[in-house]
């Protein structure tokens, strides 16, 4: 019997699910940043990237975005969903929902991955200190260096991070992959508002999405290969909420 639409999943399933399989996807995104922090680094990619952000604005004004009076108001309020107070919070209510249902284990390790994604951020952007873009007039306002994006890279941590825990919880596959989806179009939305609002290059996005996900995978085959080794992790994870 056929499985619809569903079909193409259990290949992806079989791939991502699989230690190998996702060391392999955390070494090809490893490959991919480095490939383009090194591109970055000898601004092979600064014409380009100019060139991208002043097509965003109009003509006769770089300081006025193309599209409707509105977008660029309602930019402004997705990509807060990628700044720290949001992801933050989320945090926290994510961590004190799992202390709450007593998987004191569990909380601790996701604040883990989390935090030591948020850490990785910060070494990275002072290791490259890319200056912010200076081509079109900024429409929010910025505190660190451009690569690669902080937004990008800590949206893309916190949501496929929070994501696939609970798609954990879930027991149906259409129900994995709308959390999962959910988790990347909320970080697609992130970056692209920052070089929409002319605060990031495309290559920062770029790269702070690639580490990201580098980064949530990594925290993926962790988990996996701490719950095989703690019973009392595999217990938390197995026991239904309360």
């Amino acid at each position: 019997m056929s499985r619809g639409p569903w079909r193409w999943v259990s290949g992806w399933d079989v791939m991502v699910t699989r230690p190998l399989g996702l060391l392999l996807l955390v070494v090809a995104c490893v490959l991919g940043f480095v490939v383009l922090s090194d591109e970055v680094h000898e601004g092979d990619t600064q014409d380009i990237d100019e060139r991208i952000v002043r097509s965003l604005r109009r003509p006769e004004d770089p300081g006025l975005p193309r599209g409707p009076w509105w977008l660029a108001e309602t930019a402004r309020d997705v990509t807060s969903l990628g700044g720290f107070p949001v992801l933050a919070l989320l945090t926290a209510a994510v961590c004190g929902f799992l202390v709450v249902a007593r998987r004191y284990r569990t909380s601790l390790f996701v604040l883990s991955a989390i935090v030591g994604g948020w850490i990785l951020n910060a070494l990275l952007k002072n290791l490259f200190h890319r200056p912010r873009p200076s081509v079109v007039p900024h429409l929010t306002e910025t505190m660190s260096t451009s690569f690669p994006s902080g937004h990008a890279m800590l949206s893309a941590i916190t949501y496929l991070t929070l994501g696939a825990l609970l798609a954990q919880f879930a027991e149906h596959r259409r129900v994995k992959v709308y959390l999962l989806s959910v988790a990347l179009v909320l970080s697609v939305l992130v970056g692209c508002t920052r070089v929409y609002l002319g605060v990031h290059y495309p290559t920062d996005v770029l790269g702070g999405w690639v580490a990201g996900l580098a980064w949530a995978l990594f925290v993926t085959v962790a988990a996996r290969t701490v719950r095989r080794r703690s019973p009392a992790l595999r217990e938390e994870a197995q026991r239904p909420v309360e």
